[in-house]
């Protein structure tokens, strides 16, 4: 899902810039009205020659502000408190793939604009697609006629230290491939990364806060206990899928091989790497429209100044209204043949006896009173402590961590009988899920 999020975006700034002014030719500004400029139906879907469960996005373009707030954590608010993205998904279509050799795959929405096809299935070189799409408004679009171009075999996902162009140092993953059948010059690369997460400042109990009343008067009423944990948090793991363009081309290579392309590279002070680091890294074989498309993405989002960077003609959506009226449809649909690999390493494979990356968080100790005036007293009561046990344990901000000991918060204004650490410290949670993937080698 995040490597759709990243295009989208990029998409949605280019709708943005073109309602501001750019010429591309595909997109006649005097024949849009204010409805069609901030509501283009947006499909992306890369196809596979895996069998595989397929999938296909749908979703309209929003001018509003993208905030992306809950991306930067912090230990006094709880998660999922403030706005998140905002996009707008297309809910109650009707999608299917048609090939011409009669083969037909229906698809069934899963999450909102997110369709899934009811079998798995493989798209055959030779066999030419189309996606169509029914909305729920009743109009159709159809793709252009799609086919696996080629085939190409991922032999070889390696790591090596390395320094990147900047001078930083780290661990570069390269692939190798050789091509099996068919036209394998453009190639796009992606990757799911999985790390292990071990917090820093876990125990074995926590707190558990029930009965709390904060208006209750003369004080606030609560039952506040200290329990050993029913829930496993000191070790997650946490999957993140590639957000940016990484394509390759062979073009003038008679042989079309690809040897010790760098898909990744990972500074060494980066937190995903502490522990231990697995990247499932898939080689897409793309067709050459569909190869200048993402490059055309891809300039876009890296120009310093995208307004001097747009030409005539340069993106080229390949989703149109089926009746052949003119419509704003953005985004696009591919067919790809896929290879990929996995490969696991350790922090100390190359950096032995080095200190492992920082946590990225503060994990600093801290001890407050208890409990607080209440909330509803007549006359208020100056406090000049920090929020107290209580309020934090309700909201979910912090984890325990043992009784309260001066050497460990020897500069606390207003000690209390317990000594805790921001949630996020103490619980893995917040940052992966405890639950081993099946693909894991420790």
């Amino acid at each position: 899902m995040k490597r759709y999020k990243f295009t989208y975006q990029i998409v949605l700034s280019l709708v943005s810039l073109m309602i501001l002014g750019a010429c591309l030719d595909e997109l006649e500004l005097d024949t849009l009205d204010e409805e069609e400029q901030t509501a283009a139906l947006v499909v992306e879907a890369v196809l596979t020659d895996g069998m595989i469960t397929q999938k296909v996005y749908l979703s309209r373009s929003s001018l509003r502000l993208d905030l992306e707030t809950d991306t930067v954590y912090n230990p006094y608010i709880p998660l999922g408190s403030r706005p998140i993205d905002s996009v707008d998904m297309e809910s109650g279509a009707t999608v299917r793939v048609l090939g011409d050799n009669g083969a037909q795959y229906a698809f069934t929405e899963g999450e909102e604009g997110i369709y899934l096809s009811n079998q798995q299935f493989a798209l055959e070189m030779g066999v030419g697609y189309t996606l169509e799409i029914q909305t729920s408004n009743g109009q159709e679009y159809v793709s252009d006629p799609l086919s696996v171009q080629g085939k190409s075999q991922l032999t070889n996902v390696y790591a090596e230290k390395a320094v990147s162009d900047s001078g930083a140092e780290g661990v570069a993953i390269y692939v190798d491939s050789a091509p099996e059948q068919g036209n394998t010059e453009f190639y796009r690369y992606t990757f799911e990364e999985t790390y292990k997460i071990v917090s820093p400042f876990w125990t074995g109990s926590d707190f558990v806060l029930t009965d709390y009343d904060p208006c209750a008067l003369p004080v606030p009423t609560y039952n506040l206990e200290v329990v050993p944990k029913e829930v496993e948090n000191r070790v997650c793991y946490n999957t993140v899928s590639s957000n940016t363009i990484e394509q390759l081309s062979t073009a003038g290579n008679p042989e079309s091989k690809v040897s010790k392309h760098m898909v990744r590279f990972i500074g060494k002070d980066n937190f995903i790497i502490s522990e231990r680091y697995s990247i499932l890294v898939q080689q897409q074989v793309q067709s050459a429209d569909a190869y200048s498309f993402y490059e055309t993405l891809s300039s876009f989002s890296q120009s310093d100044n995208i307004f001097s960077q747009i030409q005539p003609g340069a993106l080229y959506a390949n989703v149109h209204r089926k009746d052949g009226t003119s419509e704003n449809v953005l985004g696009y649909v591919e067919a790809v043949g896929v290879s990929d690999r996995r490969l696991f390493f350790n922090f100390e494979d190359f950096f032995p006896d080095e200190e492992l990356p920082a946590f990225p968080f503060d994990c600093f100790l801290q001890s407050v009173p208890e409990s607080h005036p209440s909330y509803c007293i007549q006359e208020p009561v100056s406090n000049p402590c920090p929020q107290s046990i209580i309020e934090r344990v309700n909201i979910g901000t912090i984890s325990y961590f043992s009784g309260y000991d001066e050497n460990l918060v020897p500069n606390a204004s207003c000690p209390g009988p317990y000594v805790f650490v921001p949630r996020i410290c103490g619980d893995c949670t917040l940052l992966g899920s405890n639950v081993k993937p099946d693909f894991w080698i420790d």
